[in-house]
């Protein structure tokens, strides 16, 4: 083909977001050619998944690297409450998660994709190619071969024993070859925003339940990252009713930043999230394999999407690696491998949250009234230390965390 001359790799990774850029690391660490694609210039998207969890510093402990990570600029959030009416709940206490790190760190992601693959790059298997996008599959003898991609010199193949496509729940290569996920519904929507952080605010993540929306609030140090959950589909109501009732509607969820909501000067400050529960009933095809979103879309509900995506990426990069070190194509077997090591989780944690979906956020986005006070079931529950921690833990470690296998 024209422009870039083709590549041959033992492993493609398609998305250098946290599953392509850990497993990217992960394989080069153990010896194989890896190259990753991203399609963007940099890493630099707002209102992207930004919370670090303690199983994902157990991972970075693992590998030597989270001192140094830690050095970088990031908040801690060790508790996570919410404001019903006139009742605040505290839903998570990570103190006690059995891991090193007992908090959320909450961290830009293009820092952790920026230190992690800075990491990556030591070894001399690891290829990070920026503005490059994967376009398609290549097909021969009735398996997947590699990708056929496009970056700033043109249009080129890349041949690889076998592809991860790690390109999101908007997967690229997911259309490439013609599947599509089971959607298991989502009733909301998500507007983000940003507003000034105050040296007099609480430093924790809060939630805000009003009539028919939440806020939420996430503490990025000097500024809040705002989600304004709305029910689906309906964002371009909201934009109907102009920005100066969108701003009263936020001061009057969360007084708390009632003082600022002026910040917010156009809607160009405001990015939608079309909210997706899905999974794939199948990861994978002959020489390709689907991990994070483009295999499982995850609610935003407790951030764990990112440490799903993670976790699904050290599992993959311990079942390839020890694959890898025979010579050609990777086998059904070792895809399907990884698939049977990440449906549990997976299943159990979307499960919790289409439960959570159904039971509470479709009764709240439905009221016409702010609620008086929290449920009398919930605020007898979270007064028991013991129960606050299951939602961290939940949260912080999952439901089966995985451990980067140990090298000699």
């Amino acid at each position: 083909m024209n422009g870039t001359p083709p590549l041959q790799t033992r492993v493609c990774v398609v998305g250098g977001g946290p599953a392509g850029i850990v497993l990217g690391y992960l394989l080069a660490r153990a010896g194989a050619s890896v190259v990753v694609l991203e399609k963007h210039g940099d890493f630099l998207r707002d209102f992207r998944g930004d919370t670090v969890h303690p199983s994902t510093m157990t991972v970075l402990d693992e590998l030597g690297l989270l001192d140094e990570f830690l050095k970088r600029p990031h908040s801690e959030i060790v508790h996570l409450s919410g404001h019903v009416g006139i009742d605040t709940i505290e839903i998570a206490d990570f103190s006690h998660v059995p891991a090193k790190t007992k908090f959320l760190a909450i961290m830009p992601q293009w820092d952790f994709l920026n230190f992690l693959s800075g990491k990556a790059r030591a070894y001399p298997g690891f290829q990070l190619m920026m503005n490059t996008a994967a376009t398609g599959v290549i097909e021969e003898g009735g398996r997947i071969t590699g990708v056929r991609a496009n970056g700033p010199s043109g249009a080129f193949d890349i041949r690889a024993d076998v592809v991860v496509a790690c390109d999101g729940r908007s997967s690229t290569l997911r259309s490439a070859v013609g599947i599509t996920p089971r959607d298991l519904g989502a009733p909301m929507d998500v507007l983000w925003m940003s507003l000034p952080k105050r040296p007099t605010d609480q430093n924790a993540a809060l939630g805000f339940v009003g009539a028919g929306s939440v806020l939420v609030l996430i503490d990025r140090t000097d500024y809040w990252q705002c989600g304004y959950v709305i029910p689906k589909g309906t964002a371009d109501d909201v934009r109907a009713r102009g920005l100066d009732a969108f701003r009263a509607e936020i001061a009057s969820i969360a007084p708390v930043i009632a003082d600022r909501v002026n910040e917010i000067k156009s809607w160009d400050d405001v990015k939608l999230l079309s909210v997706a529960v899905d999974r794939l009933e199948r990861w994978f095809l002959r020489g390709l394999l689907f991990i994070g979103d483009a295999a499982h879309a995850m609610s935003p509900i407790g951030g764990v999407g990112i440490n799903l995506a993670i976790q699904d990426a050290v599992a993959t990069g311990n079942i390839l690696s020890t694959a890898l070190q025979q010579p050609g194509p990777v086998g059904e077997d070792v895809l399907a491998a990884v698939q049977g090591r990440r449906t549990y989780p997976t299943v159990m944690t979307q499960g919790l949250q289409v439960l959570i979906q159904r039971g509470i956020i479709t009764r709240v986005l439905g009221s016409k009234a702010p609620p008086k006070r929290a449920p009398l079931i919930l605020r007898i529950l979270t007064k028991i230390p013991g129960f606050r921690r299951l939602p961290a833990y939940v949260v912080g470690i999952g439901f089966r965390p995985e451990h980067v296998l140990r090298r000699n």
